[in-house]
């Protein structure tokens, strides 16, 4: 394993942990600061052999990783992460999330519909709670169905800031405003959801 740090971020660093899976470099991990804990420190504890390396395509990566979060419309390629280390409802969770563009939100509910688990709102949050590629796989635009925003690795300052940068407004009860949320009557795997 190998890790790239990107520091100078308005929320601390984040680090990258990849690896060279069929001649290609691909993202394994992608830790962001929290709180009281920085993503170097998670680094050296989740990954303590990892040394620092990069590469060209490591470098493009961390360098769209600091723009998203400094508010650039970028967009990561999933094919750079390796979802092999996820379970296969993990990986339908982060693929549809991947497909919310930027400036929409959805809800863990509407995900949880859309990739054939009706019930599985909750999954869907724990799913995402445990997203190895923040920002590559936008899961800060699920929120909660009455509109606040539910976690966040990076904590719920950042995920707001995001947001916001991403055009979301918020109301006096910190709940996002938004006329529709993304796959509201988008045909999923069960067919067309209705829409409120």
């Amino acid at each position: 394993m190998k890790r790239k740090v990107v520091k100078a971020t308005p929320f601390g660093s984040v680090g990258i942990i990849w690896t060279i899976l069929d001649d290609k470099p691909r993202i394994v991990r992608v830790l962001i600061s929290k709180p009281g804990l920085s993503a170097e420190d998670q680094a050296s504890q989740a990954y303590p052999n990892a040394r620092a390396s990069s590469c060209a395509a490591i470098d493009v990566v961390a360098a769209a990783i600091k723009g998203i979060v400094e508010g650039e419309d970028i967009e990561i390629p999933l094919h750079v992460a390796d979802l092999g280390l996820c379970s296969a409802f993990q990986q339908s969770v982060l693929r549809a999330e991947y497909q919310i563009p930027r400036g929409r939100v959805s809800t863990y509910g509407l995900v949880a519909t859309h990739v054939g688990q009706p019930r599985g709102a909750r999954a869907v949050g724990n799913a995402l709670a445990n997203n190895p590629f923040p920002l590559i796989v936008p899961c800060h635009r699920a929120i909660r169905s009455h509109g606040h925003l539910g976690g966040f690795q990076g904590g719920l300052e950042m995920k707001r800031d995001l947001l916001e940068k991403e055009g979301i407004r918020f109301d006096a009860w910190e709940r996002v405003v938004c006329s529709r949320f993304y796959y509201e009557g988008i045909r999923s795997k069960k067919g067309i959801r209705p829409t409120r």
